[in-house]
């Protein structure tokens, strides 16, 4: 199996996991008190849940007015839902919750292969020697 064909594989295997999403605002609060991340295209708030509160991964995105109108709002949501999509099941940890914040014009026209980039080194960094 050739690279392109292992990350198509990955990419498919991917798309039936599904990731919780964080709903309530005190989720949000609590991960917003724990391990930052900054990127360029997006800052990750990451914290890792007490035992019993909850199972396997959560993730949530949120970007405010200053990333631009509703069109590049949604814009941002949908590609920071989708780079979670990749790349969390694989390098995500099982009892995290995980929050996507956008950034103004950064986000959503940023390439996508770059935001990807970025999710990765952010993971790495939140979890830092914790593997």
């Amino acid at each position: 199996m050739n690279a392109d064909e292992k990350a198509a594989a990955d990419r498919s295997e991917a798309a039936f996991l599904p990731l919780s999403v964080l709903a309530k605002r005190a989720d949000f609060l609590r991960a917003a008190r724990a391990r930052r991340a900054p990127t360029e295209g997006f800052l990750l708030q990451a914290r890792q849940r007490q035992d019993g509160e909850a199972d396997g991964i959560r993730v949530g995105f949120t970007c405010s007015k200053k990333v631009g109108n509703a069109v590049a709002r949604n814009r941002a949501k949908r590609r920071l839902r989708e780079i979670a999509r990749l790349i969390l099941p694989q390098q995500g940890r099982d009892g995290w919750d995980y929050v996507l914040i956008g950034r103004a014009e950064k986000t959503a026209w940023r390439d996508f292969a770059a935001l990807q980039a970025d999710l990765r080194h952010a993971l790495r960094k939140v979890h830092g020697g914790d593997r």
